[in-house]
């Protein structure tokens, strides 16, 4: 029987459908015998860590959310990943492929309502940095500048499938990304007024700014703390699930992701900064636009709580998230010299 994920009847957890659904997608692989799941997060795609105990053995499987990415949107992903690889500078996690050959396998399993697409990857060792850690963000400075000049200096091998993280993708659009940011939790009353001044201030400012290629090309677009992993001095990069084409200061603002709010991010951000510097020059022009980029991405993540409530984080993030980002807002809006 499909479990229908919106029955309140249904016995079993979105949570449990998709382990049961990541457990049979094992047989997809070459893995020791015993080899068992387990979430690890649930967000636009369920993450799982693959453990075979007696052999010691750990990769990492990602069940992708249907409608996010198509199947050639995945390859490109995975095609950066594999090329960057060969860079002396970035460390990350590469795929494992199927039994069959291919990277990017195709799973049908009672336990969802649709195929999904699955992709393994190595376990890398590692602990999440600490948001008031300044050391790790001037190491992510360095490696994102590697990833950008990688980036413009490189040739893939096909037409490259990913998402453009732009004004129109995000906000003003048709059918922005992750939901309109009208839809947030508790985006009502004045908190709208404020928020719909916040992004008109940023269409004028990151539209002045524009897209030169100098300023605007492919990024990892969600650089944020979840996605780092620390193992000694090696600051490691994972998740390139929402890599696409978006102005290079937008990694900056999507590192900073929920903590926008925290004392220490003016530190975080010159720590950043001069490891960015000391890889790729960046001119003043695109310094004076990370106040925006941030604002920015905070408003994108009022649109993604809204939408991903059937997720435990966003779910408890809440009305609260939009209150903080209310805030942010207005301090904003008065350093733009915008009333509210």
């Amino acid at each position: 029987m499909i479990l229908d994920p919106n029955r309140s009847d249904s016995p079993e957890t979105l949570e449990e459908r998709l382990a049961a659904f990541a457990s049979a997608a094992l047989s997809l692989y070459d893995l020791p015998p015993g080899a068992g799941v387990r979430l690890l997060n649930l967000s636009e795609n369920a993450t799982f860590l693959v453990e075979a105990p007696a052999s010691r053995y750990r990769s990492i499987l990602r069940v992708h959310r249907p409608g996010y990415h198509s199947k050639e949107a995945i390859k490109s992903e995975i095609e950066w990943i594999c090329a960057l690889s060969a860079h002396p500078n970035i460390s990350t996690a590469l795929p494992i492929r199927g039994r069959n050959g291919e990277i990017v396998q195709t799973f049908e399993h009672p336990s969802v309502p649709e195929p999904r697409n699955v992709v393994m990857f190595q376990f890398l060792p590692g602990r999440e940095p600490d948001p008031s850690d300044v050391r790790s963000f001037e190491q992510l400075g360095r490696i994102t500048a590697h990833l950008h000049e990688h980036a413009r200096n490189w040739t893939p091998g096909r037409n490259l499938v990913r998402h453009t993280w732009d004004l129109d993708s995000m906000f003003f659009g048709p059918k922005p990304l992750w939901g309109r940011w009208e839809d947030g939790v508790g985006v009502t009353g004045r908190r709208a007024r404020v928020l719909e001044k916040l992004a008109a201030r940023l269409r004028e400012r990151i539209g002045a700014y524009g897209k030169n290629p100098e300023r605007f090309g492919l990024i990892h677009a969600d650089l944020r703390l979840a996605n780092l992993l620390l193992d000694g001095d090696r600051v490691q990069v994972i998740d390139f699930d929402d890599c696409g084409f978006s102005w290079y200061m937008y990694d900056l603002a999507a590192a900073l992701s929920f903590i926008e709010d925290q004392p220490q991010v003016p530190a975080l951000i010159e720590a950043w900064l001069r490891g960015y510097r000391d890889v790729r020059h960046l001119p003043t022009s695109d310094e004076e636009m990370i106040p925006s980029f941030i604002l920015a991405r905070r408003l994108l993540l009022v649109a993604w709580v809204g939408s991903h409530q059937e997720s435990p984080y966003p779910r408890a993030l809440g009305e609260g998230f939009t209150i903080r980002t209310v805030e942010l807002a207005e301090r904003y809006l008065a350093e733009e010299g915008v009333p509210v």
